[in-house]
């Protein structure tokens, strides 16, 4: 006779993308999500601290679960100290799937765009390989900060790159002429050094600033220079255009191949016999 205990049968682990502010840009099955009896988690930069996730929920008049849990990710980059955090949440994650009822973590944006929930998904199957991961898709804060700034991220061939500006300006400048949209994440550090550099390529005017896009204090700024020296929020990000990009030739292979098959079938028409 063995004392064994069955192992547990764990709830699926799904990652609920929000969009970046507007509770309005939840899709339909974010918005089921949110109904259906899976436990909410959310994330917060320090215990019993606001959550950005639940804001925007609330906004779209949705009550918090009394049973929701907060998972604390702490804004540093003290490696151990994350680590620490890291591990304490997953562990809780893991054991509120071990009670076989499904876990919602609440993400603002799209939950595969810089998000927590990819690492915690990772850190979470480490500890039980077999938890199913689901995650609903959302809208990106740079997708939203386009649309509401009447600006096209890309157009027919244009190129576009998204990038978190902490890659510092080298970089930046290299990209610019490499791509022809730039979306500059986490803008906050660098503010002042990347206004340096589109002032020396010429591009201010074709630059666009939108601060906590969706949300009752979005803010967008489309004559950039001015924010020098000011001290903007961390959910804030940058739109750059450089339409004075110099290309190269397009491999338009699907084209040409077209092209060859119908110039075959005239020929073979005219040497048809009359």
């Amino acid at each position: 006779m063995t004392n064994d205990l069955p192992s547990p049968r764990y709830g699926r682990l799904i990652g609920v993308s929000l969009g970046p502010g507007d509770p309005e840009l939840i899709t339909r099955r974010g918005w089921a999500a949110l109904l259906s009896a899976a436990r909410w988690t959310y994330p917060v930069k320090k215990a019993e601290e606001g959550s950005y996730a639940l804001d925007i929920v609330r906004r779209g008049g949705l009550s918090v679960p009394a049973d929701a849990v907060e998972l604390v990710f702490p804004m540093t980059r003290d490696a151990a100290a994350l680590a620490k955090a890291w591990a304490r949440a997953a562990a809780r994650t893991a054991e509120l799937l071990a009670d076989g009822r499904d876990v919602a973590f609440l993400v603002e944006g799209d939950a595969s765009t810089y998000s927590t929930f990819r690492h915690l998904a990772r850190t979470v199957r480490e500890l039980a390989p077999e938890v199913e991961v689901e995650t609903i898709p959302g809208v990106s804060s740079f997708a939203a900060a386009a649309a509401c700034a009447d600006i096209a991220l890309a157009e027919e061939d244009e190129t576009l790159a998204v990038i978190p500006a902490a890659y510092g300006v080298s970089v930046i400048d290299h990209l610019l002429d490499e791509f022809d949209t730039l979306v500059l994440m986490k803008v906050k550090p660098l503010l002042d050094e990347v206004l340096d550099l589109l002032e020396a390529r010429d591009l201010v005017a074709t630059s666009c600033f939108v601060e906590k896009v969706g949300s009752p204090e979005e803010r967008v700024v489309k004559d950039v220079a001015s924010l020098r020296g000011e001290k903007v929020n961390y959910l804030s990000l940058l739109l750059v255009q450089n339409p004075k990009r110099a290309r190269g030739e397009l491999r338009r292979g699907c084209r040409k191949r077209a092209a060859a098959v119908e110039i075959g079938t005239i020929v073979t028409t005219e040497e048809a016999p009359a």
